[in-house]
């Protein structure tokens, strides 16, 4: 019997195709390498780092915590966790950059119409969690709220530049129409921050949409007077800012937070070497940053703020010459989510904001946000996407800012 494996007919054509697959894979890489914002993917992937780095000091504290007689958890629980989550996150953010601008403006609309849908739902079937209802549990749980602001800054954009083609187009009263809808399913969670954060992407999105300030002004307005009544209608909120306000006790979270923070001076104790983050509640999420100073310094801490303003102001400085109005609009209000989140949670870590409970993005641990969040900073990869060989010549930001002051 011959051992020369049999020759088995091919038809002419799958070489063929098989070779022009490959030769497309490669120039469609070749295309999002140069078109892609690389000083932008440098910085996100960088803060990924240091987070992987804060989660593995953060660990220990939080799996302590959470240990119990039955169940002890392993010091580094929390950073192995957190590493597949980062892969998880690392594929949707380099698949979502890799999509066009029309593709990736699709595919945020039909997320947030579908995460829209489901927040709706959570009232309903979602899950309660430490006394907040806003997970959905189909096996793997996740929370709808994380995963519609990147569709939320989208669909908005995509409205408001409906107004481009046609001036009578009531673009203003659909986008709020939109906000109040989500601001009203946010607080049943109840989820004051995170309402807040959606008020200042819409605000962002407006401000930046040509429209007239007199009646931004007057949204503004009713925007404060919803935030007032809050106060009064929503007890855990009273309670954050009376704490706050007060100037809080020693065992408040905040108060935790500020003295674990300062407790490293400008170097840090150390890697593992941090003492009070083993009291500190949420130290691998909302408080992630506190253990960063305790371990590795303030100055540390001061590095993080100059990423994340590093990343706001490259975005921005993409957008001034922007010449397609929805994606000035779109990326602008993913700036704005990313951005806004970030400073809310330090400003809460140095006692500068009441309590919020957000995590810090792209540093604190996470299961479904840690992918919301890479999907958020994929999607506006795609959208800053350029190539290098156009010139553009319009002032875009710019004009957006002169002609809303103007009227």
């Amino acid at each position: 019997m011959s051992a020369t494996q049999p020759w088995i007919p091919r038809a002419p054509g799958d070489t063929a195709r098989a070779a022009t697959y490959q030769l497309s894979f490669r120039n469609d890489l070749r295309v999002w390498w140069r078109e892609v914002d690389k000083v932008l993917l440098f910085l996100i992937l960088l803060l990924m780092a240091v987070g992987m780095v804060a989660v593995a000091a953060a660990s220990p504290a939080s799996a302590h915590r959470l240990s119990t007689a039955k169940i002890k958890l392993p010091e580094l629980y929390f950073y192995w966790a957190q590493l597949r989550w980062d892969v998880l996150g690392l594929a949707a953010l380099f698949g979502a950059s890799a999509l066009s601008r029309d593709n990736a403006r699709r595919a945020g609309i039909v997320l947030a119409v579908t995460m829209l849908v489901f927040l709706m739902l959570v009232p309903v079937i979602g899950s309660e969690v430490n006394g907040a209802r806003r997970w959905i549990n189909f096996g793997i749980g996740f929370q709808p709220s994380e995963f519609l602001k990147p569709g939320f800054a989208i669909l908005l954009a995509w409205i408001v530049s409906w107004r481009a083609r046609d001036p009578n187009i009531p673009v203003l009263s659909i986008v709020t129409g939109i906000m109040v809808v989500v601001a009203a399913f946010m607080m049943m969670q109840p989820d004051l921050g995170g309402t807040i954060l959606f008020g200042g992407v819409w605000f962002a999105i407006i401000l930046l949409a040509g429209i007239p300030l007199k009646r931004i002004g007057m949204l503004a307005g009713a925007g404060m007077v919803a935030l007032t009544a809050t106060y009064f209608l929503y007890d855990n909120a009273r309670h954050r800012i009376d704490s706050f306000l007060g100037g809080g006790t020693a065992f408040d979270q905040v108060d935790l937070a500020h003295r674990t923070l300062v407790a490293g001076g400008w170097l840090g104790s150390g890697l593992w070497l941090g003492v009070r983050k083993m009291n500190l509640p949420e130290a691998h999420t909302d408080y992630i940053f506190s253990v960063i100073g305790e371990e590795f310094g303030l100055i540390a801490c001061a590095f993080i703020v100059l990423l994340y303003l590093g990343i706001v102001i490259r975005v921005l400085t993409r957008l001034v010459d922007e010449d397609d109005q929805f994606t000035l609009l779109a990326a602008t209000g993913l700036i704005t989510q990313i951005g806004g989140q970030a400073f809310i949670n330090i400003l809460v870590n140095l006692q500068l904001f009441p309590s919020k409970g957000m995590t810090l993005p792209l540093v604190s641990y996470g299961g479904s946000s840690t992918i919301a969040v890479c999907l958020a900073v994929g999607l506006l990869l795609a959208l800053t996407r350029r190539n290098p060989f156009l010139d553009r010549e319009t002032p875009g930001l710019k004009a957006l800012l002169t002609k809303g002051a103007d009227q």
